[in-house]
Parts: structure tokens; sequence; C-alpha cells
């Protein structure tokens, strides 16, 4: 067996056996094939597809390349969220402060930005001193301690997913089910949580662009799930503008405070308690959704989310007086307006192409090793179904290179899209599965 027979037989359209794939993901860890070699047969899985077997075989080689985490000395009961990517998707660092405010213990491995989406770890690592590398014993630790940990992967948890993630994102290979399942449900079955609850993105801004892909996509997940006795619900949210106003590492961040001290836009309210709610139910705290809805807005009220994002900043070695004060926090050089050209109500915002635009500034990779510009991004002032006036302020640019911030501001004026008719903001919660 060798990795041409099967670059080979993927490029032809035909199904890998157990074996094949055992080998390319065996191999392609201990660096035996390279990487572009492994691009090869990436853009070959991408184009070609992958069956059900295939999918299957590729998540369970991928979650058992390295380490399975045993989180039974946290709790019998470990729930994991995870979310498909999206642009100014800051989900997970608002809800799981939340989660653990309610006694429920938060164990979460993150990844970063991949094409134009934004990544959890490069979000924490804004604010100095946040330690996203710790020893699997310090993590397990901290959410012993305080009730949460939240981390990027370690190095010998699924390190087939941890190369292939990086590449798939350089060779824009990313938009594929088959490889999307596989990422995910590899590194939940090898984080150690029992049940899993999935943020399906759908939209513009998101890999699956429209709700049947989307439904595909969670159906897979769930089977796999199901498969290795993890209980698996994917909520599906629309992801055809951006989630709340901010895009950008620390300007998200600066967001999440601003939502945890109870000043929160309508759809990041949305997701929250729907996901919140199923989350509540799986951990076997309360089954009563709406009651679980209620539970996380009051902890937002009350202050205990807040409390216990400093908490977690703080064990972690973050610097709290950024988010006690996020004035402190560093800002672009050059935070530019766009300004409408028209009046009428805002009918179009791509999410996507917000996403690129905000890639372009720094926010995200082009290359692998490209290092992320923690402070530029997009702020917006008005969002689907707004009424503006020419001469208003739709958002900021944050750019630290003006060129770059001058033609983001032009490619903005663009992507907004304004016509004299209003249209009704479309549904957040697109469906559970």
């Amino acid at each position: 067996m060798n990795i041409q027979e099967i670059i080979g037989k993927k490029r032809d359209g035909k199904e890998l056996s157990k074996e094949e794939i055992s080998y390319f993901v065996s191999k392609y860890t201990d660096g035996t094939i390279t990487d572009y070699q492994a691009a090869a047969l990436i853009m070959a899985m991408y184009i070609n597809g992958m069956n059900e077997e295939e999918t299957t075989n590729l998540t369970l080689e991928m979650a058992s390349s390295g380490d399975i985490l045993d989180l039974s000395e946290i709790s019998n009961n470990v729930i994991d969220k995870h979310s498909t990517g999206g642009v100014g998707d800051k989900i997970t660092l608002i809800l799981l402060p939340i989660i653990a405010s309610l006694g429920i213990p938060v164990a979460k491995m993150s990844g970063r930005g991949l094409s134009y989406t934004g990544g959890t770890v490069d979000k924490l690592e804004s604010i100095p001193g946040y330690r996203t590398q710790i020893d699997i014993r310090d993590f397990i630790n901290n959410v012993k301690k305080i009730g949460i940990s939240l981390i990027g992967q370690t190095t010998n948890l699924d390190p087939a997913d941890k190369k292939m993630y990086a590449l798939r994102d350089t060779i824009n290979c990313v938009e594929s089910i088959p490889l999307i399942v596989s990422s995910i449900m590899s590194k939940k079955i090898a984080s150690g949580a029992n049940k899993i609850v999935l943020d399906v993105t759908v939209g513009s801004g998101a890999f699956m662009k429209n709700k049947e892909d989307a439904i595909k996509l969670s159906k897979m997940m769930k089977k796999i799930g199901e498969m290795t006795e993890r209980e698996t619900i994917c909520v599906l949210t629309n992801m055809d503008e951006p989630v709340g106003y901010a895009i950008g590492n620390t300007l998200e961040v600066i967001e999440v405070v601003e939502c945890l001290k109870g000043n929160i836009s309508e759809d990041i309210k949305e997701i929250i308690t729907t996901i919140g709610s199923y989350i509540i139910k799986l951990s076997g705290k309360n089954d009563d959704l709406e009651e679980n809805k209620k539970m996380i807005l009051e902890n937002i009220e009350n202050g205990k989310a807040y409390n216990k994002f400093l908490e977690l900043i703080e064990n972690q070695g973050g610097d709290i007086e950024y988010i006690k004060c996020p004035e402190k926090f560093e800002k672009a050089r050059y935070i530019l307006p766009v300004i409408a050209e028209e009046d009428g109500y805002i009918q179009e915002l791509n999410a996507e192409e917000i996403g690129r635009v905000s890639v372009m500034l720094g926010a995200g990779r082009m290359k692998e090793d490209d290092d992320i510009d923690k402070e530029v991004g997009i702020i917006l002032n008005n969002k689907i179904s707004d009424k503006v006036q020419k001469g208003d302020i739709l958002g900021y640019v944050h750019a630290n290179d003006e060129q770059k911030g001058i033609q983001a501001v032009e490619k903005m004026k663009n992507i907004y899209k304004i016509s004299e008719m209003k249209i009704e903001k479309e549904k957040i919660i697109l469906g559970i599965v």
C-alpha cells in the first residue's frame, strides 16, 4: 500500500477502504506522508466526495490518531458545544461562561480561524496573557476548580485533524460535508465529552450555504455521535449576516464583554438561549427548555455569567483589567467610516464577503503560518431590514494598513445592499436535528 495509489484511486472517484484511510491518517500524522501528498488526496476527497462509510472511517481513524480524553473525574455528564463556523461568531465565549455559572462543568477545546470564519482560540489569544495551550492535567484541574476551561487543541489530541485542518484552510478545501464531519466529530470523540450540542450555521457566512446541506451535515454528525455513544443535538442557525455587530478578534472580545454585561443583540440572545437550553437539558439539570432560557438570561442580569468569565480569564493567565476596562485594548491605527450613499432599507449584508474583507485586513489567515492582526476588523452599525439615510455611518473599518483600510471601506459599501422596500429579517433559528 502506498500514498500514490490511494491518491490515484480517489482522484478517479473510487471508494477508499478502511485500511487505505487508516494508512493515510497514520502516515500523515507521523510525517511519512508529506503535506503536498496529503493536499492532493484531500483535494480529491473534496472534488469527488466521500460516502457515508468512508466519512465514518475517516472520522474514527482521526479520533484515534492520538489521545482520547477521559473526563469522568469531572462529571459523568460532560457536554461539549461546537460551531461549524461563521462570521462574527463569538457564541462560545458568551454562552459557556453562562453555562458554567449555572453549575454545569465546561471543558472545551476550540479551534483557530478557518478560511473566512473566525476562531475562538484566536479571539482568546487577543486577551493579553491568556493561555490557550496548557497541559491536559491543568485543563481538567481548572474545570474541577472553577467549573470551566477553554483551550486550544492539544498536540496529542486528534493530531491528524490538527494537520488536516490547517492544510484544508490553505488549499481552499474547507466547504466539504465529509471533511467537516470528520474534523468536528473526531475532535468531539477525542475530547471526552459524552453529550454534544452543535451549532450548525447556514447561509452566506457559513460553509453550508443552504438548509438542505446543513440538515445532511447534521444527520451525519448525529449518526456518528450515536455510533460512539454520544448523544448529539444540532441547532441550525442563520449565518446570512454576521452574528452580532463586531467582526475581528479584539473587537469581538469587547462585544462579548458587553453581552455578558447585558447589552446583547437580539440575534445573539436567541442563539445563546436556544443552544444553551439544550445544553442544560442534556446535563440533566432541567428538561424544560423555556425555563432553561430564563435561567440563562437571569445569570446575565445578576452578573454571575460576567463574573465567571472574569474567573476563567484570570485562572488561565489573562489580564482581567482588559475585561473590566475594554478601553485598555490596543486599537487599530485607522478607524474609517463606511457611509451610506443612498436612502432606503438594508436588504442584504453578505456575511462571507464581510469575512473575506476581515481576512484581507489581517483578522484571518491567508497562509497557515500567517500572524493574526488582533486589532483589525469591522464594526457594523446597521444590519438587514434597518432603515438608513444617505450620509449615515453604516459601520467602521478598523485597519492597521491605511490602503487596506480604504479598500475595505469600498468593499463594505458594495456589500451593503440598500433598496426602497423594507424586508423582514429571516429567522435566527432554522431548525433542530
